[in-house]
């Protein structure tokens, strides 16, 4: 396991915010997770995957921070369909691999940038697809005692853009089962591209963003009624609401986490004030 003081996380949230931590463990091993807490067991900790669905609201935390990435992410195919993968994995190359061996299931993930574990705590999918769809248990570990423990889907409780890990910060995914199905390999890499072409095409793929900023509110449409309120390109020191698409806010001139947050007040209440609606954000502030 690599431990960094002082370490710099501009690298390791999507909307580039500068950034740095007291200290950033990245542990390979589920040894290396239950050494962190039994050695710092004082310590505030903050674990972060590929860092795609957060906000640092901070320019410095005191806070440790553990980092998942490529050291934790392995994947094994087992009975010919199911994938037993690690909670740093990517899920992009989950859906690479996936394709590789045939199998359908991943594909809606394809250019989702998130890891494994984002994915299973925060629900994450598109189109009406969720990573629930294909989820079959999760490995964690519980803060509570140290114990790891594994839980199956349907005790989840899995709503959408949420989860009983999000709701339990204390249950922290280690490994995740995934249940795919054998399908024709040409028709999951048409599938894939297709995915991919539908998600340039409207999301703001050239900026620093961390995907859609709001849920969406049964009845709705957040871009729709960003774009009727004429927000889109409105901006707040660094941070700009998209002008490709009103459902994402981007990090057009170095950034900090308290444009981002005043920003996404300020399209809340002319929302409400319009519209009624009450958005709730779907990115996780740290």
């Amino acid at each position: 396991m690599e431990v960094f003081e002082n370490y710099d996380l501009t690298s390791h949230n999507s909307y580039k915010i500068k950034a740095s931590c007291r200290r950033a463990f990245f542990p390979s091993s589920e040894s290396d997770f239950l050494s962190i807490y039994q050695s710092h067991p004082d310590s505030k900790k903050v674990i972060l995957g590929g860092g795609y669905n957060i906000i640092l609201s901070k320019p410095y935390y005191d806070e440790d921070f553990i980092l998942l990435n490529e050291g934790f992410a392995n994947v094994k195919v087992t009975d010919g369909h199911i994938m037993e993968v690690e909670a740093g994995a990517n899920t992009i190359r989950l859906s690479e691999l996936a394709w590789e061996h045939g199998l359908t299931g991943m594909e809606i993930f394809y250019d989702i940038p998130s890891s494994l574990g984002g994915a299973v705590v925060m629900n994450a999918g598109a189109s009406g697809e969720e990573i629930k769809d294909i989820l079959t248990k999760v490995r964690y570990l519980d803060l509570a005692d140290l114990k790891v423990r594994e839980i199956k889907k349907e005790d989840i409780g899995f709503e959408y853009r949420n989860s009983f890990f999000q709701k339990n910060v204390d249950k922290i995914v280690l490994k995740a089962w995934l249940q795919l199905a054998v399908g024709d390999k040409a028709a999951i890499k048409e599938k894939m591209d297709r995915v991919k072409e539908a998600r340039w095409a409207k999301q703001p793929k050239e900026f620093p963003n961390a995907g859609s900023v709001f849920k969406r509110p049964p009845g709705f449409y957040v871009g729709q009624m960003i774009e009727e309120l004429g927000l889109k390109g409105f901006s707040v020191g660094g941070a700009k609401v998209s002008e490709k698409h009103g459902g994402f806010i981007i990090n057009h001139a170095s950034a900090t986490g308290a444009d981002i947050l005043e920003l996404i007040n300020i399209v809340k209440h002319k929302v409400h004030s319009k519209f009624g609606v009450e958005l709730e954000v779907e990115q996780r502030v740290i």
